[in-house]
């Protein structure tokens, strides 16, 4: 039970359907395209879209999208990898021959053909009831009219101004200076072209006069994308794959992303007694980075394009493997890093869940993984392409290594709960590299410590990265010496780990619970 003396958040309750995202506005206009007979997926897509124009940092249509959807009246769930693949004419050995050890993310050659738009056509035309025109009007008009910028917003804008290039400084800044709180944000040439896409589909963007802005923008950048990359972009359903923890199972999706990484570091904790320790203690804290340096190191070494999945499935989700790591975790001393080469740290990415009053449920994660992606802009259409390309390695013959037509690792993960069969939570955690202990740790706080949804959001947060155990402010300071003297490098970041968002569902009561982090600006509204 929430303790009223403190000024914390409570979970949102409601019967008739529920949204939490990142922004209040998304949110909004989520739970009004249910009331205006939406599903989850529509209100979705809806507010997925809008959020290009309030968190343009975090996302775009030069982006991608993952999604698990479970359909109303039974509890099959399906998986949606919406990532874009490499063009054609990338060449590894070209680049390492110009002494690239890594993809740079700001190089033109770290974009990949955006997968974002295919997957919300596909699940509008599968899974939607409203379609598209109505669907992306929100998006459309709050473009056209402006948004003010949020206060999360502001400040990660402010952090990632540098990385923006070219015609991308005349658009996303204002007066040539980042937009302060409350300031007014519009995109029109992105609302002229979302028109075109709710009226002719994908070949709005994939082909014709959009396509070739795009490829032409990149090249003059120094890619080497085609229109035919483009025009051979294409979305696709996959199975999702399972694991247990404490009697539940954490349901995730297969590589290219990173979920099968949150199956193995849970089998890693299962194998200790988290529930005996104090949950803000430094035990604890040291327990879960240890878990993950050894579970990200296993993710770098096998996860990569879909092609590859089923490897990297069996060999992480193997439990002798997790028997192997969780033995090696010391109590009393770190290990060295070997995930300190994982990726350039980053926070932007808009993570949403919408459950409808016949039960649909969707998780869905969308990006153009660092802050404003590679910072290369389309002047025709306002489109901020990702730089998910700085995700591959340059190793020869890694499984990861960039080649033509490849899709990277990526960071980006949805998830779901199941318990005794049934969904019970679409959730997800937004932070980059963090994403996989972000949904382990949530899901520990919930089953090892009885939190309510919202309460286990809020927690204090740790990670391990580059060599650094990264301490959110919130963890007491008294833990700083205790974790020091375990032989970690600890320092508090600039800005928080991550945010989250969750829906719980109570089938006993037939109630749905609604859960917004507070390190963004987001809320958990419901009908």
């Amino acid at each position: 039970m929430r303790d009223f003396h403190h000024p914390d958040r409570s979970p949102v309750y409601a019967v008739g359907g529920m949204a939490a995202t990142s922004h209040p506005l998304a949110t909004q206009e989520a739970v009004r395209l249910l009331a205006a007979g939406g599903n989850a997926v529509d209100a979705a897509i809806g507010a997925a879209v809008l959020l290009n124009i309030c968190e343009p940092q975090s996302t775009g249509l030069g982006g991608d999208l993952f999604a698990l959807v479970k359909p109303a009246g039974r509890e099959e769930i399906v998986g949606l990898n919406a990532s874009g693949r490499a063009p054609a004419g990338l060449d590894a050995a070209r680049l390492r021959a110009e002494g690239l050890a890594a993809i740079p993310p700001t190089d033109a050659r770290a974009v990949t053909v955006p997968g974002a738009v295919d997957g919300f056509v596909r699940l509008s035309e599968d899974y939607g009831v409203l379609g598209l025109e109505r669907v992306l009007a929100p998006a459309i008009d709050h473009a056209e009219r402006g948004v003010p910028v949020a206060p999360r917003v502001a400040l990660d804008w402010r952090l990632a101004e540098d990385r923006l290039q070219g015609a991308a400084r005349a658009q996303y800044l204002i007066g040539g200076r980042p937009p302060a709180v409350g300031d007014i944000f519009r995109a029109p040439r992105q609302a002229a072209l979302l028109r075109r896409i709710a009226a002719e589909g994908r070949a709005a963007f994939y082909e014709g006069a959009a396509a070739a802005g795009m490829v032409a923008a990149l090249r003059a950048a120094g890619g080497d994308h085609a229109e035919a990359d483009f025009a051979a972009q294409a979305c696709d359903y996959v199975a999702p794959i399972r694991g247990r923890y404490r009697g539940a199972e954490l349901v995730e999706l297969p590589p290219n992303g990173q979920g099968v990484t949150a199956l193995l570091l849970a089998a890693i904790l299962e194998r200790h007694d988290i529930g005996r320790l104090d949950p803000f203690g430094a035990a604890r804290v040291h327990l879960e980075a240890e878990a993950a340096k050894l579970a990200y190191d296993a993710r770098n070494r096998f996860v990569a394009d879909p092609a590859t999945a089923d490897e990297a499935v069996a060999r992480l989700t193997d439990p002798a493997l997790a028997e192997r790591l969780a033995a090696l975790i010391d109590p009393d001393r770190a290990l060295p890093d070997p995930a300190a080469a994982a990726g350039a740290a980053h926070r932007d990415t808009v993570y949403l869940c919408v459950v409808d009053g016949d039960g649909m449920a969707v998780s869905l994660i969308y990006s153009i993984f660092n802050s404003f992606g590679s910072g290369i802009v389309d002047p025709d259409t306002g489109i901020l392409f990702q730089n998910r390309g700085s995700g591959f390695c340059l190793e020869p013959g890694h499984p990861n290594e960039a080649g033509p037509g490849k899709r990277p690792l990526h960071t980006i993960i949805p998830a779901m709960l199941v318990e005794d069969g049934r969904v019970t939570m679409p959730f997800g955690v937004m932070g980059g590299q963090y994403q996989a202990a972000g949904h382990v740790r949530f899901l520990s706080n919930m089953l090892d410590f009885g939190m309510d949804p919202q309460q286990a959001i809020d927690a204090p947060r740790a990670f391990p990265e580059a060599g650094e155990l990264r301490l959110e402010a919130g963890h007491a300071a008294a833990l700083h010496p205790l974790l020091a003297d375990k032989g970690h490098r600890v320092v508090v970041p600039r800005a928080p780990i991550g945010g989250a968002q969750a829906i719980r569902i109570d089938h006993a009561r037939g109630v749905l619970i609604g859960a917004s982090d507070p390190r963004k600006d987001g809320c958990a509204l419901g009908l």
